[in-house]
């Protein structure tokens, strides 16, 4: 199965929509900060590892969720997270939502390890990912 990583999060106000409950894109910024969470269990904190392996970042270039139960204004949630799938240059995260025991939301992300293109410095281009890193989530 791999590493997980388990991030509470307590929904706030301005989380939510008129309705009183969780505004979807919301969501993503709150999974964005679990796949960051996940990088930062495996003892990869995200400002160190885009030093030491000289990429830009990780960008999220296919996302999708599944919404089973919404989250209200005052309510903790659970995220857990963990790799999917690695590929070349690409990698699943998949997160799983729970409001306690009961699983709220599915959601997949698809990234991609990239830095900077070679040929011009003002795009980016993706880069095998290290296998040293894909170790660390064994």
């Amino acid at each position: 199965m791999g590493l997980i990583n388990r991030r509470d999060v307590f929904i706030e106000w301005g989380d939510c929509d008129p309705a009183g409950i969780v505004y979807y894109p919301r969501y993503f910024e709150h999974f964005d900060n679990a796949t960051v969470a996940l990088f930062a269990a495996a003892g990869l904190p995200k400002h160190e590892m885009v030093k030491t392996y000289d990429i830009v970042g990780i960008p999220m270039v296919d996302t999708r969720a599944k919404f089973i139960i919404p989250s209200r204004w005052g309510e903790t949630i659970t995220i857990a997270s963990r790799i999917a799938e690695w590929r070349g240059s690409s990698f699943d995260v998949e997160h799983k939502v729970f409001k306690g025991d009961a699983l709220a939301i599915e959601a997949w992300e698809t990234r991609v390890w990239v830095g900077r293109h070679p040929d011009d410095p003002e795009k980016i281009k993706g880069r095998p990912v290290p296998d040293e890193v894909k170790a660390r989530f064994a």
